[in-house]
């Protein structure tokens, strides 16, 4: 009987799912096919290709599949939009954005944007399509909630070719780091509630990215390379210097949150960053911070970040927010192997976009299911005392903090990413 309930159940919340975005799909047959090709999605077939989706869904040919990708008249982006409140209301408000990308290996060279790029899918330099996409993470659980497809120059630069792929005339080249900051106001805008964003070092060394979630007041814990400069007026200094600065009374052993085999546990340090005197208000609502995580079992691995975050806040925080970003890689992983996120044998730039959208909707149903029973994580908090060495780091207000008079960069420098 508890079977029974457990498909009822979900049954019920993906026609709970499909009533609501029904809206997008203005004709009947369209409405349809697109349940078929989502219940596709979360069903048994070997590979979600087209083949396999269609004798599945009971369907004779993939005919109306692949018009569903590819010809018929409905908004890829509406529906987007329609995944993304779905997952704010099913996860709850107070979470973390993840900005991250991943890589579609593909054959050929006529699939919109592929090309000989690195992605970590592979681990290599490989033909392949990058999506960079963002996630919404709560203690209750995680799901994806927007998307691009990332053009090479070699493609913005090649208008036939680009028309060829039916990608839109007034779509130009564009890094990842400006597709991911339109991805951070879009999120916002329409009221995603979230209150800290979480990304890479490719995106976290990026001034300009830092820069505008400081803008829309957002809190961040964004991780950056060794070499990330931290400017003062009058010198400059590397992070990992900085942090080699400081003294063991400075290190915390804390959990960022729980992993497949318990508790992630590392050594964290953190100071506060003085106050810019230009840019910021007094008093500050916000204070900037270096972070670094450092292994227990190799105490010579260690990641760099640099925060933002609301008065107040502690190192315990600021370490399960850059615990945080495993989520969109767990959100990456469930919408490949469970709803064919990467499975598509689309080639034009609307048919990936319409592809991807109806994955995230599949995914989001999973995690809305599963939210449903999630418990909120515990967090502790460890105790520091004062430094008895003179270095940079020193206490302020039970918290650590650097002494130099260090402070973000006053001008906008070249992008970096």
């Amino acid at each position: 009987m508890e079977g029974i309930a457990e498909v009822a159940g979900w049954a019920a919340e993906l026609d709970s799912l499909f009533a609501r975005v029904a809206g997008r799909f203005a004709r009947a047959d369209l409405r349809w096919r697109m349940r078929d090709y989502v219940r596709g999605l979360l069903g048994q077939a070997p590979r979600k290709n087209g083949w396999q989706l269609a004798e599945w869904a009971g369907h004779r040919t993939p005919d109306g599949f692949q018009r569903l990708l590819n010809s018929s008249v409905w908004d890829a982006d509406a529906l987007r939009d329609d995944v993304r409140a779905y997952v704010g209301e099913s996860l709850g408000p107070g979470g973390v954005l993840i900005i991250d990308d991943t890589g579609f290996v593909k054959k050929g060279t006529t699939s919109a944007g592929v090309g000989r790029q690195y992605t970590g899918t592979s681990g290599k330099i490989d033909n392949c399509q990058i999506g960079v996409f963002a996630a919404y993470a709560t203690g209750s659980g995680r799901a994806l909630v927007d998307r691009e497809l990332y053009l090479p120059k070699a493609w913005a630069s090649d208008r036939e070719r680009c028309r060829t792929a039916k990608i839109p005339d007034e779509r130009g080249f564009a890094t990842k780091g400006e597709l991911a900051r339109g991805i951070v106001r879009r999120c916002l805008a329409a009221g995603l509630p979230a209150a800290w964003v979480t990304a890479d070092e490719a995106y976290g060394q990026d001034w300009n990215f830092r820069r505008l979630l400081e803008q829309l007041g957002l809190g961040y814990v964004v991780a950056v390379p060794k070499s990330q400069q931290i400017k003062s007026l009058a010198s400059a200094w590397r992070i990992d210097q900085l942090i080699d600065e400081a003294p063991v009374d400075a290190w915390q052993r804390l959990s960022c949150g729980d992993g497949a085999k318990g508790p992630r546990v590392y050594d964290w340090a953190a100071a506060k960053l003085p106050a810019n005197i230009v840019f910021d208000p007094d008093p500050p609502s916000h204070h900037r911070w270096v972070l670094a995580r450092r292994s227990l079992t190799d105490p010579g691995e260690i990641a760099y970040y640099l925060a933002h975050a609301p008065v107040g806040v502690e190192i315990d925080e600021l370490a399960r927010i850059a615990g945080s970003r495993w989520a969109i890689e767990e959100c990456f992983q469930a919408a490949k192997n469970e709803c064919g996120l990467d499975e598509y044998e689309v080639r034009r730039y609307i048919g990936w976009y319409r592809h991807i959208t109806l994955a995230m909707l599949a995914h989001a149903v999973l995690a809305a299911l599963a939210a449903q029973a999630d418990d909120a994580t515990a967090k502790g908090v460890a105790e520091t005392d004062q430094p008895s060495s003179r270095s940079p780091w020193q206490r302020s207000d039970g918290s650590w903090t650097l002494c130099c008079p260090t402070q973000e960069p006053t001008a906008t420098p070249s992008p970096t990413h």
